[in-house]
């Protein structure tokens, strides 16, 4: 029996039926205030709410979800390696804005990162009745192992998945228009020798900000082939760059698809000797702390990271009561001019 202390020695926890004794009524009207029951009547749920609060009362969780067939948790898979996880700010991010929605719920968040490597290992917890519905970030073209599991869990995607997207419920930006209007700026400021550092073409985010890059440069008139590949990392983006460098042909510009990516890009510009906005203007995309740190600062796509998840962890514990959900959500981004354009 689980104990507490008083100035006389230990003493049990109080209980349901403690609690009903004090208010006066019967166990079953106590259950239905503790889950908030509207079927009280106003009179005998206050004295319910006193005798809890007097009584210091907390009810059983656990027998609460049992009884709901919940287990009042919910699970963020992240499919990328470790390593990268903890080293983008993004992640740390979306978990932030996950987190403050669901401290005002009864819902804990728990993490998954997987891969397709043992997939069988990601499904049979999900299925395992540990948990009751799914976030889903930074998939991929090949992760299908846990995509199928939406007709068993609630499941809700940071942007549109490559499976099911027609039935899928998702938040995200115009990732391609962003991109196109990022892209924009670097036009209008005169730069006629354009080139991009692209994000891993196996991701809707790294497809589409190419998309949005090359309707801005076609619009402008300007050759669109001056692309190189990364894989939204710090390392990748520097060797993207020196790739485009040893091309040995003019740029004066480039659009790199994420902050890291760009922060990566000013080493290898810098290291050449070249300096940035005179000789090469950048603009990355996320607006996260790589943004602010890199000399000169980054001017960005401001991406609501923060909201995002909020906005994740609403519709999935709207799917998990029953609630109605929007199946897609667009949030708006914004340029942040900085003094690297």
């Amino acid at each position: 029996m689980t104990m507490t202390q008083d100035a006389d020695g230990p003493r049990p926890a109080p209980t349901l039926e403690m609690v009903a004794a004090l208010a006066g009524v019967s166990r079953a009207t106590v259950s239905r205030v503790v889950n908030g029951s509207p079927k009280v009547d106003s009179e005998l749920a206050q004295a319910v709410r006193k005798a809890i609060q007097a009584l210091d009362y907390t009810p059983n969780r656990a027998a609460r979800s049992l009884a709901k067939r919940r287990a009042n948790a919910v699970t963020l898979i992240v499919p990328e390696a470790t390593s990268k996880v903890f080293a983008d700010p993004f992640f740390a991010t979306i978990v932030q804005g996950i987190a403050l929605h669901l401290a005002d719920t009864d819902y804990t968040l728990n993490m998954v990162i997987s891969s397709e490597s043992k997939p069988e290992k990601t499904r049979s917890f999900l299925l395992g009745g540990n948990v009751d519905g799914v976030l889903v970030v930074s998939h991929h073209s090949g992760d299908h192992s846990w995509t199928h599991l939406s007709g068993s869990l609630p499941m809700v995607f940071a942007g549109r998945p490559f499976v099911g997207g027609n039935e899928s419920y998702f938040v995200e930006v115009d990732n391609e228009e962003a991109a196109c209007n990022a892209t924009r700026r670097l036009v209008s400021s005169g730069r006629q020798h354009l080139a991009t550092i692209a994000g891993p073409q196996d991701m809707p985010p790294g497809i589409d900000r190419l998309a949005g890059w090359r309707t801005a440069v076609r619009e402008a008139g300007l050759p669109d082939g001056l692309v190189e590949f990364g894989d939204f990392t710090l390392a990748s983006g520097a060797q993207a760059m020196q790739r485009l460098l040893d091309r040995n042909v003019p740029i004066d510009a480039v659009f790199a698809a994420n902050d890291q990516m760009a922060a990566g890009a000013y080493t290898a510009i810098q290291g050449r000797g070249l300096r940035i906005p005179q000789d090469i203007a950048v603009v990355g995309f996320d607006d996260d702390s790589f943004a602010t740190s890199v000399t000169p600062p980054l001017t960005t796509v401001h991406h609501p990271i923060t909201e995002l998840g909020k906005k994740m962890a609403e519709t999935l514990v709207n799917l998990i009561e029953g609630r109605p959900a929007e199946r897609v959500t667009r949030l708006p981004t914004t340029l942040v001019v900085r003094d690297s354009t």
